[in-house]
């Protein structure tokens, strides 16, 4: 385990994850086909501002 990496490293870690996985529209086996819908492409539209706000406040605290 990296010494260096907190509970919040962590959590920003999995949000970018789920980020990429759903502007990619990587989905599971067996599940309903949503990647070219209007809602999806909201959500993608969210996460990357939301990415991008993160992204700012970590380069701010810097």
């Amino acid at each position: 385990m990296i010494p260096h990496m907190t509970w919040l490293t962590w959590l920003l870690l999995a949000a970018l994850v789920a980020v990429v996985a759903a502007v990619t529209g990587i989905k599971p086996k067996g599940t309903r086909h949503v990647a070219n819908t209007r809602m999806m492409g909201a959500a993608r539209i969210v996460l990357i501002l939301i990415a991008i706000i993160v992204a700012y406040a970590v380069y701010r605290a810097r």
